[in-house]
């Protein structure tokens, strides 16, 4: 993984010398809430609707096991005993004091960690696919170029002022994990027919009040032009960017009032004044970033026969190596995902000691690296399959071993009102109370694979839109209300490759009726489903009406 030169430990450095400094204004009275508010954000910190919150930035979702022990100790001195993965495959906490931020901040950097860029209006964490550099269907390693990207726009001057939660993704694999098409900018990595790489350039994608999937502007990109085409797509926005609205602020609005004819023929006219400029891309340059991306010493291995009676007669086992682990570029390995979904916990959530048990394994198993997934779990990416009974043992002794990668109970949530004070409902409990719901193990693997996520607010934080089924939190009078929107994908093979705005289905479920509603939706799939149908082909197939009908029968659509 990429590590620290001079240039990067002293700009994180000085930024956490320059907070400690401000923020010892703020408590002295020389600054002014309004006067902090900008730089805390720069530095990753909120105010919630009980406690400050602060995001740490994890770059393309890669961190040490060295970084997981940090951030567990950071939990254990600072917060509650525990911390939260995010979408953006970044760290929260959710309860430091504000007078402690800045020593957590010293904490961070003494790791090669920062939490600069993690908030307010800025290029946000450059994200990628969690399993990149090993993923079976891979076509090239995306991670020297979102450290590229990382290194560009960090503190980038021109881009101070964007839209608040401006966000780019790579993704180079046949499958789309890293949802790209979901973006402000979504680069595409790929080799074209004469084996060139170069990035499919999406723009215009993004979640929130307008769900948006992102429209193609360059087909083809030649990979030394991937920072000056980005910079062009920012100098359009830039120009012509709305900044009267804080929700129309976007380059999704910009590219539908403009259109995609008008918005692209901007962009390749800026592109023309940056092209082979100072932001092109070299070949020494990238050769350079890579190299902190080589392989680790890989085992000559065999693969591991998992139909032998040693395994197959462990039950459990085996359904966790079926959900959990994935297929890996070399013989003999594979790549475990850790779920941290169990019933009762917060999604997403990892206590103190379940942060340093992954963090052990990441030593014994996966060359001292994890990765944290845009669906809130942690990744170990280079498990020799030999050692994947041993792995899952410590898990299980550990309460962690829950094989439900992918399932119903598998809910991506944000915080949600219990935290968050631009949500309008609680997001938490709802997630809870659906795991309980459908705590049967039989059933679950009978139902397949189902996307579910949460958002207590429109700002989508939960990823609603591009849900199997999606449960929004709305504000009736004070009261918690949830919206349910049905067909939605982030375009993984789980959707049949083809991103997708959820439906919403008819009007919003009072919080004791919510479960409920899930669960109807849920059996009217089992009963109408054709044989080995996923939940997705068969909303695909059938539309969103027999769902709507057996929810809200004769119930006056108003």
């Amino acid at each position: 993984m990429y590590r620290y030169n001079t240039i990067d430990q002293t700009i994180v450095q000085e930024r956490v010398n320059q907070y400690r400094d401000q923020l010892g204004r703020f408590f002295a009275g020389e600054l002014s809430e309004d006067e902090f508010r900008p730089l805390r954000l720069q530095n990753g910190l909120y105010i919630q609707r009980h406690a400050p919150m602060l995001r740490v930035a994890v770059p393309y979702g890669l961190l040490s096991s060295t970084q997981l022990r940090a951030l567990a100790q950071i939990a254990e001195q600072y917060d509650k005993g525990y911390a939260h993965f995010t979408t953006r495959q970044n760290v929260q906490f959710n309860w430091p004091k504000l007078e402690d931020t800045a020593d957590i901040l010293q904490m961070l950097a003494d790791v090669e960690m920062h939490a600069i860029q993690t908030s307010g209006a800025c290029v946000r964490n450059i994200t990628t696919d969690e399993f990149a550099g090993v993923a079976a269907d891979e076509y090239a390693d995306p991670r020297p170029f979102c450290e590229i990207l990382r290194q560009w726009s960090t503190l980038h001057p021109e881009f101070a002022t964007l839209p608040r939660k401006f966000k780019i993704a790579m993704c180079a694999s046949r499958e789309d994990r890293a949802v790209t098409f979901a973006h402000d900018i979504g680069l595409y990595l790929l080799k074209n027919d004469a084996g060139e790489l170069g990035f499919r350039v999406s723009v215009g994608g993004g979640l929130g009040r307008t769900p948006m999937i992102g429209s193609t502007v360059r087909e083809f990109l030649p990979w030394p032009h991937m920072m000056s085409y980005c910079e062009a797509i920012l100098r359009v926005y830039n120009r012509h960017g709305r900044r009267d609205n804080l929700y129309k602020a976007r380059i999704k609005i910009l590219l539908k009032a403009l259109g995609l004819e008008e918005f692209t023929r901007q962009v390749e006219a800026e592109f023309k004044h940056l092209e082979n400029g100072p932001a092109t891309l070299t070949q020494a340059e990238l050769n350079r970033v890579a190299a902190y991306f080589t392989e680790p010493a890989y085992e000559a291995l065999s693969e591991v026969d998992f139909n032998h009676s040693d395994y197959t007669d462990n039950v459990a086992f085996t359904k966790w190596r079926i959900r959990n682990t994935r297929a890996h570029k070399r013989a003999g390995y594979t790549s475990i995902v850790l779920s941290f979904k169990a019933n009762d916990i917060a999604p997403g959530d990892a206590t103190v000691t379940q942060m340093r048990v992954v963090a052990d394994l990441a030593d014994r198993y996966s060359f001292g690296e994890l990765r944290i997934s845009h669906e809130q779990n942690l990744v170990l990416a280079d498990v020799p399959q030999k050692e994947l009974l041993n792995v899952w043992q410590t898990l299980k002794d550990n309460g962690m071993a829950t094989p439900n990668v992918g399932l119903l109970t598998d809910i991506i949530s944000c915080p949600g009102g219990d935290f968050c004070s631009l949500a309008n409902a609680r997001s938490i409990p709802v997630a809870n109370a659906i795991q309980a719901r459908f705590d049967n193990w039989d059933y679950l693997y009978d139902l397949g694979d189902i996307q579910l996520n949460i958002s207590g607010c429109m700002n989508s934080c939960g990823h609603h839109h591009v849900a199997h089924l999606g449960i929004l939190g709305v504000d009736k009078d004070g009261k918690e209300w949830y919206q349910i929107s049905l067909g939605g994908s982030d375009g993984t093979h789980l959707g049949g490759f083809s991103p997708s705005i959820g439906k919403i289905i008819g009007p919003s479920f009072a919080a004791e009726k919510i479960v409920d509603a899930v669960e109807t939706i849920i059996t009217t799939y089992v009963n109408i489903r054709e044989d080995h149908e996923l939940f997705i082909d068969c909303v695909r197939r059938v539309g969103i009406t027999p769902f709507k009908t057996a929810v809200y029968g004769d119930r006056e659509m108003r």
